[in-house]
C-alpha cells in the first residue's frame, strides 16, 4: 500500500469531442438518449476517482474489466451531443506512456510487469476485433499542449472563478466542429510556408487526423480539468494561451518572424513553469 501511495496525484487537462446522437449506430444510439435524459452524467473527477481506486486493488487494475457505459452530455443548439467515456479504451493507450512518467520502481510497485504485460495482450486481442476504434477523449498530465489551443479562438474561452468551500475554478474552450478543423488547417498552411516544420506541425496533424474521425456537427471542448488544483487563481484568470497561439501564428502569416517566436516563447516557458511542478515536493 505504501508503494501505491507514493504515484503522484495526476493532474489532467482533456481535449474532448461531443457527438450528436444521430452519429451514433443503434442500440448505441438509444443507449446514450436514454443516459441523456437521465441527466444524472458523473464529472470527469468521478471518472478519475473510479481509476485510481483500481490501483489500489489486489492485484492493482490497469485497465477496466468492462468499457465505461458513462459520457459526458451537452446540448449544442438544441441537439443533444454525447462525448463517450470508453475508460478502457483510453487506458490502453496511456500504458506505454506511464514509463516516461514514472520512475521505474515506482511504476512497477503500482503497475507490476505482469499486469501491464496481460494488459497489453488484452488490448492487441481487442484491437483486432476493433481496428477502428478512438477515443472522443486526448489526456495530457501537468500541461496543456500547445497544438490543442490552435483550436480556439480567445473569445471562446470560458473561465468561471472558485464558488467557494468545494467550488473549484472552470477553465475551458468550446468550438464547433467545422472552427476547428478550419483552424487546423489554417495553422499547418501557415507553419508550412514559413518552413516552420517540428512538433507542433507533427502535433497539429495528428490532432486534425483524429479530429476527422467525428461528425462534422460535433463540439470540440478543451477542458483545464484537474489542473485547476495546482494552478493559481491570478494564473486561471490571466492565461490567454489560445491567443498567444493565434498572435504567433497571425505573425507568421505577416512575415514577423521575430513576434511569433517571442509569442511562442512566451507560450512555452508558461506552460513548462506548469509541468516542473509534477517534480515539485
Amino acid at each position: 500500500m505504501a508503494a501505491v501511495s507514493s504515484v503522484p496525484v495526476p493532474y489532467p487537462s482533456y481535449l474532448r469531442v461531443y457527438e450528436p446522437l444521430a452519429a451514433f449506430p443503434e442500440p448505441e444510439r438509444g443507449h446514450w438518449a436514454r443516459y441523456a435524459r437521465r441527466g444524472t452524467a458523473p464529472t470527469a473527477q468521478d471518472e478519475l476517482r473510479r481509476a485510481l481506486a483500481g490501483l489500489l486493488a489486489t492485484p492493482p487494475v490497469a485497465v477496466p474489466v468492462q468499457e465505461s457505459a458513462d459520457a459526458f452530455v451537452a446540448e449544442v443548439d438544441g441537439v443533444v451531443c454525447v462525448c463517450p467515456w470508453r475508460t478502457r479504451l483510453r487506458g490502453w493507450l496511456a500504458l506505454p506512456d506511464l514509463a516516461g512518467t514514472l520512475p521505474p520502481p515506482v511504476l512497477d510497485a503500482a503497475l507490476p510487469p505482469v499486469v501491464r504485460g496481460q494488459a497489453e495482450a488484452d488490448y492487441e486481442r481487442w484491437r483486432e476485433r476493433n481496428p477502428d476504434a478512438r477515443p472522443w477523449i486526448l489526456t495530457a498530465l501537468w500541461q496543456v499542449p500547445v497544438r490543442w489551443f490552435v483550436l480556439f479562438s480567445d473569445e471562446e474561452r470560458e473561465y468561471v472563478a472558485p464558488g467557494g468551500p468545494g467550488k473549484a475554478p472552470v477553465l475551458r474552450y468550446r468550438t464547433p466542429m467545422v472552427q476547428a478543423r478550419r483552424r487546423v488547417a489554417r495553422a499547418l498552411r501557415t507553419l508550412r510556408e514559413a518552413r516552420e516544420e517540428g512538433p507542433l506541425t507533427e502535433g497539429l496533424v495528428e490532432v486534425g487526423r483524429w479530429l476527422e474521425e467525428f461528425h462534422p456537427r460535433s463540439l470540440v471542448e478543451l477542458d483545464y480539468g484537474g489542473l485547476v488544483h495546482t494552478l493559481s487563481e491570478e494564473f486561471l484568470a490571466g492565461d490567454r494561451s489560445a491567443a498567444d497561439v493565434a498572435a504567433g501564428l497571425a505573425a507568421l502569416r505577416a512575415g514577423d518572424g521575430e513576434a511569433a517566436g517571442e509569442a511562442y516563447e512566451r507560450l512555452t516557458e508558461r506552460w513548462r513553469a506548469v509541468r516542473l511542478r509534477q517534480h515539485a515536493n
